[in-house]
């Protein structure tokens, strides 16, 4: 009966395809009106952007609004494309432009961003957040009109309203939760397993995406001047670097997420914060009864029968014969968008949708003058999908768990979609500060997370898991996680200088099981085995290998190359079990499989590099070649071998690399992005690195300068104060000049 009613109502869900006329060539920005010309060009006169010897903007404006025009227009001179494809992300425009492949992604985004509503939530904005956003618009406006050599690839004039269809600096934001390919096998009615092969973020990414933050107290430190340890693994190139300052209470430097206005992970002359990705259960599915009654739908709750709300979303998109758009009707109940079907039942998301507050607390925290102010920033509750890692001037550190999770009954599982017809599973208020995982000057005089559970966050004075909801973390333990305690616990007198090197720290926690137990099968083999005597040597290296990476270092590849070839052979069945992976190899799998990998490991070793004695640094490197956002690599461009590995090992610092066709070496696209560790004394001080470079543009000197420092954890000094830039600028100058 089930399929009975699915089939009825699929069979009314409706797409189709309308040619447009052909795409003309995208035109030069519009000429501003008077006023607004005289406005950009005033707002112009008030910013100052100084460049450092890095090419790092350092941003002056006489009032806030004034800064933002001056650090958009200083981000769209840095990579202008990574900012405009971040909207064209953010509206659901990327198909217009890059072509069918992205027209699911396109449709996700248009389930949850509506322009005509978000033009709404502008004009209804605090009259200061309003002021921020036409600064936002005007700064990118009069880039354009600046710079007529440069052709947006859409988004020829940008409206103040469009900032707040991305207000979420992460990497992967709460929409990026619903899946692509059941999307598409819903309202496109293809089937699973015939989708589009383009959908990367449906792919299984073995990389840990997240980040690594540590705050030490003053107690802990040298100095006694708290340390902050701000490390995001991201993409590559996903974040500009720099310092925005006005006349009046804005003074920050950090990651800015291209196309955004705030610093998402940074510091201002105060206090510090790093976000790191949380497993917090802030995003719920639930599964909706749905019947036809009279050619109509309704959804079950409670004793009702409720409508079903249905809409058209047009996706345009482009083709080589030009542009043609395709209509989907699409469907809601009070809990949100229906985004796939399970079992029989339709399966909808309840996310967070604020966007107002969102962006009025990621601006609003970098103004804190300390923990005061910014506890005060986290009461907007709108920060989703982070924790956080705080310090200040007064030696205060913090953490915060995800900062918006809404009351739920405990009974369910809110892990998986729960009956959307029980009133039972209905969201309540939100979760206060204090009621969620939270730390404040522990004892233990250290914190930090790697995207791991907060039950280890400062060691003996972490929270406790049983004083909370089951949802309010649904993760687990890390080896990075495991590798952070090894190297904070029991360690005193903290520098700059010695928290870099815990950030680098070269032990690969992941590999304290498995290696032994590959040594024991070997030991146990028969003498006369002929895989013993093939991997005798093999086993010998491993066997006293202190379990660090080296660029110089043979095990290190020997030890990856088996770990990714044993995870794929019962990686399955250990995530079936809920098995930790290295448990699992030690517990599980047998002897035989363990050394079958191991001789598997050295076979490819050997047939990509010529020997399975190949150091780690000969094949794990950093290319940077062209300014695109998917960035082509070959072996025979110039790289830079990088000794850090991928964070799946336990690696603090994190280098996510792989062969790509038509290469042999490994090339990295993700892990360490930005770097920095923060000393809040009398001033505060800082170092820092970003990948490869400030500059998108290949011909910039500021395009591959740190790929070096960055490929061996050297972090140069950050100017926070003018006087520093002294004998370190390269040139001054007003936007437009």
């Amino acid at each position: 009966m089930k399929k009975l009613v699915l089939l009825l109502v699929l069979a009314i869900l409706g797409t189709s395809c309308v040619a447009l006329p052909a795409p003309q060539s995208t035109p030069a920005l519009e000429s501003p009106n008077d006023l607004e010309l005289a406005r950009w060009q005033q707002e112009a006169q008030n910013v100052t952007i100084t460049r450092d010897d890095w090419g790092i903007a350092h941003v002056y404006g006489k009032t806030d609004s004034d800064a933002v025009f001056g650090m958009i227009y200083a981000q769209a001179e840095d990579d202008f494309n990574r900012v405009e494809t971040n909207y064209m992300n953010s509206m659901g425009r990327l198909a217009e432009v890059e072509g069918e492949s992205k027209i699911y992604q396109d449709l996700r985004m248009k389930l949850f961003i509506d322009p005509d509503v978000t033009k709404i939530q502008y004009e209804k904005s605090p009259e200061w957040l309003k002021k921020l956003m036409q600064a936002w618009a005007d700064g990118l406006n009069f880039y354009l009109l600046k710079h007529p050599e440069v052709t947006p690839r859409l988004i020829k004039r940008f409206e103040p309203w469009m900032v707040l269809t991305f207000t979420e600096g992460s990497i992967g934001g709460d929409i990026e939760r619903v899946n692509l390919s059941q999307l598409e096998a819903f309202y496109g009615k293809v089937p699973l397993g015939e989708t589009h092969a383009a959908f990367s973020d449906d792919d299984e990414d073995e990389e840990p995406r997240g980040s690594n933050g540590i705050a030490i107290a003053p107690s802990n430190t040298k100095d006694h001047h708290a340390l902050l340890l701000i490390n995001p693994h991201t993409s590559f190139f996903f974040r500009s670097e720099l310092h925005v300052a006005s006349t009046a209470q804005l003074n920050a430097y950090g990651a800015v997420t291209w196309g955004q206005f705030f610093i998402y992970q940074g510091f201002n002359e105060h206090a510090g914060w790093m976000h790191t990705s949380s497993g917090v259960n802030a995003v719920s599915f639930y599964l909706e009864t749905i019947e036809k009654k009279d050619g109509k739908l309704f959804y079950k709750y409670g004793k009702e029968d409720r409508p079903v709300e249905s809409k058209e979303i047009i996706v345009p998109y482009r083709t080589e014969d030009g542009m043609v758009e395709k209509r989907f009707t699409v469907y809601r109940t009070h809990h949100g968008p229906i985004v796939r079907e399970e079992d029989g039942k339709w399966v909808s998301i309840r996310l967070m949708q604020d966007p107002v507050h969102a962006l009025m607390q990621s601006y609003t925290r970098t103004l804190s003058p300390g923990y005061s102010g910014f506890l005060g920033s986290m009461q907007f509750h709108t920060n989703s999908s982070n924790n956080t890692i705080f310090a200040d001037q007064d030696g205060d550190i913090a953490y915060f768990h995800g900062n918006f999770i809404p009351r739920r009954d405990s009974n369910f599982d809110w892990t998986k979609p729960v009956d959307g017809s029980n009133p039972a599973t209905e969201w309540h208020d939100l979760l206060s500060v204090d009621e969620t995982p939270h730390l404040l000057n522990p004892k233990s005089g250290w914190l930090y997370n790697s995207n791991n559970w907060p039950w280890s966050a400062a060691g003996p004075s972490s929270p406790k898991k049983e004083d909370y909801p089951a949802y309010v973390e649904t993760g687990g333990e890390t080896a990075r996680g495991l590798h952070a305690i090894r190297v904070l616990q029991d360690k005193k007198d903290f520098t700059v200088d010695s928290l870099i090197a815990a950030a680098y720290d070269r032990y690969l926690t992941w590999f304290e099981k498995p290696i032994p137990c590959l040594v024991k099968a070997w030991d146990a083999a028969p003498s006369g085995d002929a895989q013993k005597a093939k991997l005798a040597e093999q086993i010998s290296l491993l066997r006293d290998w202190d379990l660090r990476w080296g660029a110089k270092s043979v095990p290190t590849s020997l030890a990856v190359f088996w770990g990714e070839d044993v995870q794929k052979q019962v990686g399955p069945d250990a995530r079936k079990a809920g098995i930790y992976m290295s448990d699992y190899i030690c517990t599980k799998a047998s002897p035989a499989l363990l050394l079958q990998s191991l001789s598997s490991a050295s076979d490819k070793l050997a047939a990509d590099f010529g020997t399975w004695k190949t150091p780690w640094g000969d094949i794990n490197r950093f290319q940077r070649l062209t300014g695109d956002i998917v960035q082509p690599f070959n072996d025979v461009s110039p790289s830079i071998p990088v000794a850090f590995t991928s964070a799946v090992w336990g690696s603090l610092a994190s280098f996510g690399a792989h062969a790509y066709p038509g290469t042999k070496k490994w090339y990295g696209t993700s892990g360490n992005s930005f770097v920095a560790v923060v000393e809040f004394g009398d001033k505060v001080r800082a170092r820092a690195v970003t990948a490869g470079g400030e500059s998108g543009n290949p011909s910039s000197p500021h395009f591959n300068d740190e790929a070096q420092r960055y490929s061996t954890g050297d972090l140069r000094e950050v100017y926070f104060y003018r006087e520093q830039l002294k004998g370190h600028t390269q040139r001054e100058y007003h936007p437009g000049n």
